[in-house]
């Protein structure tokens, strides 16, 4: 019987789960949450990588297993008598757990996420580039993912045999003292279609705290990449308020909104041209244009009368493919139908005349 389940379900598995199912369950709950994902959640990824590291470790499973999670980190309390399992690593004199244990960090959890899916070196395995892409995160003035060693927590080096952990010697031992992370401010990025298509350069100032307290000015540029969407993220490292307790500045996370178009609203990679018609119109027929949105006209002509629900696609004049901009979504045109509304009672007779 477990202390406590919250890192079994922070996995997702139960606590008779094996090494296969810790990990699978891993690698599912890290790239739900990792924040460069839409879904992201920067505190949940960090608590699910924690979770791993203890779980994959059996020393540290069994100590969590018994006496929970403060006890796996090495902050439970001085345990007297007979002493924690095994006297493995973290166990003071005559087997009790000492305190004084490291504090789990996002570059921990970076740290194990790189190793785990074979990115040396902080690379991504979303396969993130210049193009951009949905709701993503784009690293600015350092990477997204960062390491304080060369491998896993601690100074482990990088490559270890076998893949990740699951039966390591005496676990995370000997880790160094993680420089204490800077905070992120998210600030809103309103930008329009026309932008967003394009891929412009938006540049602008920002006021900061500097270093003696004072107010100061930073220009910040970004390039947007052509098909970015709404919820994309553009991170730049030590860009914010200088932190006089660190020494560091405030990491900046700008995350793009995309202001109402006039004509056009977006669908995906699609956009939607809502064109009114009058009734007579839709019964008679018309012939408008309707301008897309790099600038170009396309002549709409109808002779038939048009159904309410009835639209028309235009195969690739919508945005660009934010990891293929050379392709394009759909331009689709919805009918808006100006029904009146009342009827003369000439009116009334036309139709039941003719219909």
């Amino acid at each position: 019987m477990v202390k406590e389940t919250k890192l079994y379900d922070l996995l997702g598995v139960s606590p008779s789960a094996g090494e296969a199912e810790i990990k699978k369950g891993y690698r599912k709950a890290a790239l739900k949450y990792h924040p460069d994902k839409p879904t992201g959640d920067t505190e949940k990824f960090k608590e699910i990588s924690e979770a791993f590291e203890i779980l994959s470790d059996p020393q540290k499973r069994e100590v969590y297993d018994t006496y929970g999670l403060e006890a796996a980190r090495g902050n439970g309390p001085q345990f007297a008598g007979a002493g924690g399992p095994g006297g493995g690593a973290g166990f003071g004199p005559g087997g009790g757990f000492s305190s004084g244990g490291h504090a789990f960090s996002q570059d921990d959890a970076f740290n194990i996420f790189s190793q785990f899916f074979g990115g040396g070196g902080g690379a991504s395995p979303f396969g993130f580039s210049a193009s951009g892409g949905s709701g993503d995160d784009f690293g600015f003035g350092g990477s997204s993912f960062h390491s304080s060693s060369g491998g896993m927590p601690g100074g482990m080096p990088g490559g270890m045999p076998g893949g990740m952990p699951g039966g390591m010697p005496g676990g995370f031992g000997g880790r160094q003292q993680a420089k204490p992370e800077e905070e992120t401010v998210q600030v809103n990025l309103p930008v329009s279609l026309e932008d967003l298509f394009s891929g412009k350069k938006k540049s602008f100032k920002i006021t900061r705290k500097g270093a003696g307290g004072v107010s100061e000015k930073k220009q910040i540029d970004i390039q947007l990449k052509p098909g970015w969407k709404a919820g994309t993220k553009i991170t730049f490292k030590g860009e914010g308020d200088y932190n006089p307790r660190t020494g560091g500045r405030q990491t900046m996370q700008f995350v793009l909104q995309e202001k109402p178009h006039e004509f056009f609203t977006r669908e995906d990679n699609n956009l939607v041209y809502t064109l009114p018609l009058s009734f007579k119109e839709s019964l008679l027929g018309f012939s408008k244009q309707v301008k897309t949105i790099d600038g170009r006209t396309i002549p709409i002509t109808r002779s038939q009368p048009i159904q309410p629900t009835q639209t028309s696609t235009y195969p690739g004049q919508g945005m660009p493919l934010p990891k293929n901009p050379s392709q394009r979504g759909d331009l689709i045109i919805k009918f808006k139908i100006d029904y009146p509304t009342s009827l003369t009672p000439q009116q009334r007779q036309a139709i039941m005349e003719n219909f």
